[in-house]
């Protein structure tokens, strides 16, 4: 085959694939250490038609909230995440995705050097929490992230059902309840799902309630109404479940790392925090500390 005949081809595949897998194989192809990647010069140069610029936005807003999503991760789980579970925590589909995403802020000379990779797998080796800190973009809302939640008061909150029926904090005053971050198809929400749906079926009849908070609107994930519906019923849940707002968010600290689960009790704090995948033993033992008197 000849040069010119694969670079047509290769050319044809590359127009072919969905807006995020062109942005990332550009990206793999031009990413270069020591030059910050311009979004507005993608924008005005490269990826111009509508979709594309969907998919780029989204991805520079995640850009930001890498930092804070690894250092809240390690911080809760005392645990280095993966670049396969950083992936599902933004929902990132194209195979390196993630890894790509890390050069283009190893390559940045504005973001602070705040992780360590394997030069062969790419895997992250160190965190430097610290320096993440440390950034006036990052700090303030990575220390209201990781703080301690334990015996303070769980914030107020305001959202629409998946109904459209208002849902509010001031609904559950006075009952233990579960506040449970998370977005469709996000693998550690899969797996926690059926956990809460078994559990809820255990403890409903003693006052316990559970607000499933759906955040693919905060997150830009391109998800439906009917997706959404579908993913409640093939799961059966049967408790409360609505749209995160960005107001919602923030009062929670921000949350980034999916799923986050705040266990409230009767006095309206939090007694316990949750960061990402727990198997039922723990989710059962937080919810009969949040069940006490």
């Amino acid at each position: 085959m000849s040069s010119l005949l694969a670079a047509l081809m290769l050319s044809m595949l590359f127009q072919q694939a969905d807006p995020e897998t062109r942005i990332i194989e550009y990206l793999k192809a031009n990413v270069k250490p020591g030059r910050p990647v311009v979004v507005s010069d993608l924008l005005n140069n490269v990826f111009k038609r509508p979709e594309e610029q969907q998919a780029l936005q989204r991805l520079f807003n995640t850009f930001f909230k890498i930092p804070m999503a690894v250092a809240q991760f390690y911080t809760q789980t005392k645990k280095i995440p993966t670049l396969q579970q950083l992936s599902e925590q933004f929902g990132f589909k194209v195979p390196g995705e993630m890894d790509v995403i890390l050069k283009v802020m190893e390559s940045d000379p504005r973001i602070p050097k705040f992780l360590e990779r394997n030069p062969r797998t790419g895997e992250i080796t160190r965190i430097d929490v610290t320096a993440i800190k440390a950034d006036p973009r990052f700090g303030q809302v990575l220390e209201r992230t990781i703080a301690g939640w334990e015996g303070k008061p769980a914030p107020s909150f305001s959202i629409r059902s998946f109904a459209g029926q208002p849902l509010t904090s001031a609904q559950l005053a006075g009952q233990p309840h579960l506040v449970y971050f998370w977005f469709t198809n996000c693998p550690p929400c899969v797996q926690t799902a059926p956990l809460l749906v078994k559990l809820y079926a255990k403890y409903s009849s003693q006052g316990f309630r559970i607000v499933a908070a759906n955040a693919d609107h905060v997150l830009d994930l391109p998800y439906d109404d009917k997706v959404r519906a579908d993913y409640v019923k093939k799961t059966g849940i049967s408790f409360l479940t609505g749209q995160v707002t960005p107001e919602m968010q923030q009062a929670y600290g921000g949350v980034t790392v999916f799923p986050t689960l705040f266990f409230v009790n009767r006095q309206g704090r939090v007694v316990r925090q949750l960061v990402s995948f727990h198997d039922e033993a723990a989710l059962d033992l937080a919810i009969r500390e949040t069940l006490k008197p």
